[in-house]
């Protein structure tokens, strides 16, 4: 009997540490069911903070004026994504700076294209929430291209350009029209829904079940 094929979207921003976490248990996932299912994951941006300027902010000001929150409660928040990230083998770094992720978003338009996806946007998770640094300066967007087997001369062009510019827009719109308002947000084909980080298990029932006849 053939091996059903699921078409997953996976809705998520660079920027999202939630994102880190629930793409870290949906692997986790994807290997436990692999031997029943064949999918076909395509990552879809969404910006956290549209607006970000070039040079950044500090997280823990930010996150304080964006979420009305104590700088304790921030920290307090951020050793529970360090506790979660733990749980499924993603360890969180000390980020002091929130940056813009449109480019990078742009570099993974393209990656999934050459069928890289996947490999770009674990080396742009664990640059920015690991190793802190900017996944929308040139260099560092080159060099995370290069190291998940993608062309580098062609990805310096890209992000010196405004190349896939319209298409990352046009699928943000899309998404948000979706009603899609959070992320991470995992849509298998086209019509179920998991919303969140959640753990591998939720994420391998669902996928088990989204699979099984009908």
């Amino acid at each position: 009997m053939d091996r059903p094929t699921l078409n997953i979207a996976f809705v998520s921003d660079v920027a999202c540490p939630w994102c880190a976490i629930g793409l870290a248990s949906f692997e986790q996932a994807l290997a436990r069911v692999r031997d029943e299912v064949d999918v076909k994951l395509q990552f879809e941006p969404f910006e956290l903070n549209p607006d970000m300027g070039p040079d950044g902010v500090e997280t823990i000001p930010y996150l304080m004026r964006k979420y009305g929150r104590t700088a304790e409660q921030v920290r307090e928040t951020q050793a529970r994504i360090r506790e979660r990230g733990a749980a499924v083998g993603f360890a969180f770094g000390e980020r002091r700076h929130v940056w813009n992720t449109f480019d990078a978003h742009r570099m993974l338009h393209w990656a999934g294209i050459e069928g890289r996806g996947l490999e770009l946007k674990r080396a742009l998770l664990r640059a920015y929430h690991a190793e802190g640094r900017n996944p929308g300066a040139a260099d560092v967007l080159v060099e995370l291209a290069a190291a998940a087997g993608l062309d580098s001369a062609r990805a310096k062009a890209i992000v010196e350009s405004d190349e896939f510019a319209a298409e990352v827009r046009e699928r943000e719109r899309h998404w948000r029209e979706q009603g899609v308002s959070a992320v991470p947000t995992v849509v298998v084909d086209g019509r179920y829904v998991i919303e969140g980080a959640q753990p591998p298990e939720a994420f391998e029932q669902a996928l088990r079940q989204v699979a099984r006849p009908r």
